[in-house]
């Protein structure tokens, strides 16, 4: 993802190794980019990297990894990547790097592409800083090493890379690399949630909510968190659903509740889907609809969400919103109950009572099969 970024814009701020009259090609050949006229790019690009000139030689990489101006050709650009990274192009070293972690052109190799993105990284390269890192943090072609990572992060967050701060808040917030200090969190959080980064205004706004790093403040949450919610970060919906709903950091109003975790719910967030199938089964925010509470209860109950199996197996019991089944409920409440919902478990043995042992088994079957496919 970040090589294809690079292969839309580097060429752009390239200046040429040389000078006169190839310079002046390279020139025409970085105007024709910048205008869309890829064609002409790459015969200007091509002249020039068969001459040598290791810029040249990165820009014709970037052609052939986007597929502009030629067919779109992962070797050809690992190869002029390469030959533009062995002269130094610290661009160039940075997409080799990300070639070999990603397996594109190459054997994936991680050893490769921590040597790369080291290079390019000691040059400065924010996004190789960020990228070692993260191969620090995860131990891929290196040993895990927090420490490592947390130093790379912090390069790259002291040039002002939002995804490097972010990374570098969870860091402190974790004591992964450094001692665990959620003022240091926050501080580097707030930085990249001020950049528009949504996971980081989500954190913020959770660590307002929670007095986590800073005083306790309601209001600064529900800010943060809407902030994250407006950029359709599922958990901040979530919770900015749940803030209305309890009055916290601004007015209790089931509607504007019920409307943000339905946004959270649509993106699969279970927790959400469970809660908008509450409402429509209470009627609060919304008319009651037994129809639409079954509805959202499954989506939930099938990510396995207890709560939301309860509720259908009672749905399934009563006939709301779903022909009443007494083997469908019982598998739903077998589920449920399976996962340590007692009142799940006291209705599941209530409905033993008034089934039959096939209706049982069967109901257990289910439950199995259920469990089995996930």
């Amino acid at each position: 993802m970040f090589h294809r970024i690079a292969a839309s814009c580097l060429w752009l701020c390239l200046l040429p190794s040389t000078w006169g009259v190839q310079a002046q090609d390279f020139q025409r050949g970085v105007d024709a980019a910048r205008v869309g006229d890829y064609a002409t790019a790459f015969s200007i690009f091509k002249r020039e990297a068969d001459r040598g000139d290791a810029d040249a030689q990165h820009n014709l990489g970037l052609l052939y990894d986007s597929g502009r101006g030629v067919i779109e050709d992962n070797e050809a650009a690992v190869k002029w990547y390469r030959m533009a990274a062995e002269q130094g192009v610290t661009a160039a070293q940075y997409n080799l790097g990300l070639m070999y972690e990603a397996g594109e052109g190459v054997f994936q190799d991680y050893r490769e592409a921590v040597k790369w993105l080291r290079k390019a990284a000691a040059q400065e390269h924010v996004r190789a800083q960020v990228v070692l890192g993260m191969m620090y943090h995860n131990g891929q072609g290196v040993p895990r090493d927090y420490r490592q990572a947390t130093r790379w992060l912090r390069q790259a967050a002291e040039q002002g890379d939002a995804n490097a701060q972010f990374s570098l808040g969870a860091m402190y917030g974790q004591g992964r690399g450094v001692s665990r200090d959620y003022r240091e969190a926050a501080e580097w959080s707030r930085k990249a949630a001020e950049q528009g980064h949504a996971g980081a205004q989500f954190r913020v706004g959770a660590m307002y909510h929670r007095g986590t790093g800073v005083p306790q403040d309601y209001e600064q949450a529900a800010a943060w968190l809407r902030k994250a919610a407006e950029q359709g970060h599922a958990e901040a919906q979530f919770h900015i659903g749940a803030m209305h709903y309890e009055g916290k950091g601004m007015a209790a109003d089931y509607r504007r509740a019920v409307a943000w975790w339905r946004k959270a719910a649509e993106q699969g967030h279970r927790e959400a889907q469970f809660r908008v199938g509450g409402m429509y089964h209470e009627g609060k925010g919304v008319g009651i609809d037994y129809q639409q509470a079954a509805a959202w209860l499954r989506e939930a109950a099938e990510h396995g969400h207890a709560g939301a199996q309860a509720g259908l197996g009672a749905m399934y019991v009563l006939g709301e919103g779903v022909p009443e089944d007494p083997v469908l409920a019982y598998m739903w409440l077998e589920l449920a109950a399976g996962q340590g919902h007692e009142e799940a478990r006291l209705a599941r043995d209530r409905t033993v009572e008034s089934i039959t042992v096939e209706q049982v088994i069967e109901g257990k079957r289910l439950a199995r099969e259920w469990k089995q496919r996930r």
